[in-house]
């Protein structure tokens, strides 16, 4: 067979089949059993020699691998397209106006038609000659998933995390051992493979913020997963960024609160009821500060209802909404339709404790009626239409 290389940028190359090899292989191909679903930003340097490694990797599978791309700028998944147009075996999805790790995963299983599916980072530290093994463990019957794990016996995070990341990440570890009793070493792998049925049962449950979706996958599941685990070596980063900051960290953390509660309350509603909390103790601060400089009373209410709006407009556009972001022109028309929405969430919740005043000393009841219906309103309303899908 002739085969080309196409890189030499992890010491060596690494060969893969090309031209008319190729095309015999993808006629032969009468069904693909595993897709590799690979969520990409800014992963240019790695398509190639990721797309090299798989080929080498997974000889005699029948295989595909789906590369989703958040809309990067670096011309990602152009490079996934060049490869695309003579490798049947490479497909790519750009999602525009979307976000997240989680829901890129989630999107490339459900453009799958093979009954297995791994998920596996485009920075090139997972070890892609896990592949075999787990699918081998798949092909068993006997597991419903198969996870990668640097905490098992003769695994490691070995390069690839910095001390405090690792750190970071077995206390994440601990912590979803604790609140959802997974039944997983390592919850916070992003390096597992899955039955496909698995994934269409519950992906109406998985959240799609947030960077853990192994985790999300095990605690929605209506029934308990037979999971397997493998040990492997977290490789060094070649190329790229990490996508971790701190707001992925408050998004896991909201993630393990909604799980524990059983979905009923969203991550999402939970970074919007923190933004609202701290727009409070922005509005009476702003009060505090302009009530001694003589401004009457109802004109320092009004500017510090308006700047707790826009501090909590900014901040949820940031934060909360941030995979549905709005910039420039659209960063300013939000606002106005967020003010509007939350001067009706104001006048609905005045309207609720008015109605559920009756004692001075029931005085607390009524406010926290008024705080519960004008935060419902708000986040629904501007879920809807301020930060809409577009």
């Amino acid at each position: 067979m002739n085969q080309t290389s196409i890189s030499r940028s992890a010491g060596g190359s690494v060969e893969m089949p090309s031209g008319p090899d190729l095309v015999v292989v993808a006629n032969q191909n009468k069904g693909v059993e595993l897709t590799v679903v690979v969520p990409t930003l800014n992963e240019r340097a790695n398509i190639e020699l990721l797309v090299a490694r798989l080929h080498e990797a997974l000889r005699g599978i029948e295989w595909e691998v789906v590369f989703v791309d958040d809309d990067s700028k670096d011309g990602t998944i152009a490079a996934v397209r060049d490869i695309a147009a003579h490798d049947p075996r490479v497909r790519g999805i750009r999602r525009i106006g979307r976000r997240g790790l989680a829901g890129a995963c989630l999107e490339g299983a459900l453009s799958s038609s093979a009954p297995i599916v791994a998920i596996m980072d485009g920075d090139l530290q997972h070890d892609e000659k896990c592949l075999p093994r787990m699918l081998e463990i798949m092909r068993g019957g006997e597991t419903d998933l198969v996870v990668a794990s640097r905490y098992g016996n003769a695994g490691s995070a070995g390069s690839g995390l910095s001390r405090l990341r690792s750190s970071g990440s077995r206390l994440a570890t601990r912590l979803a051992q604790l609140l959802l009793k997974t039944p997983i070493n390592d919850p916070m792998s992003g390096f597992f493979m899955v039955r496909r049925d698995i994934v269409e049962t519950v992906a109406p449950r998985l959240s799609q913020q947030g960077f853990k979706i192994l985790m999300d996958i095990a605690a929605s599941s209506p029934k308990t997963l037979r999971i397997r685990e493998i040990p492997y070596v977290f490789g060094a980063r070649l190329h790229g960024q990490s996508k971790l900051d701190s707001m992925v960290v408050a998004e896991y953390l909201g993630l393990l609160i909604a799980k524990a509660s059983g979905d009923l309350i969203s991550t999402r509603f939970l970074a919007f009821g923190l933004v609202g909390s701290l727009g409070v103790l922005v509005h009476l601060f702003v009060l505090h500060a302009l009530l001694p400089d003589g401004l009457p009373f109802a004109a320092a209410q009004t500017m510090a209802m308006f700047t707790a709006m826009a501090f909590n407009y900014t901040l949820n556009n940031a934060f909360t909404y941030r995979d549905k972001r709005r910039r420039g022109w659209r960063f300013l028309t939000g606002f106005v339709m967020f003010a509007a929405l939350c001067s009706f969430g104001v006048v609905a919740g005045v309207g609720v404790s008015a109605l559920l005043y009756t004692s001075p000393s029931r005085w607390w009841a009524a406010g926290l009626a008024a705080a519960a219906v004008g935060s419902a309103w708000n986040y629904i309303t501007n879920s809807a239409i301020t930060w809409r899908t577009r």
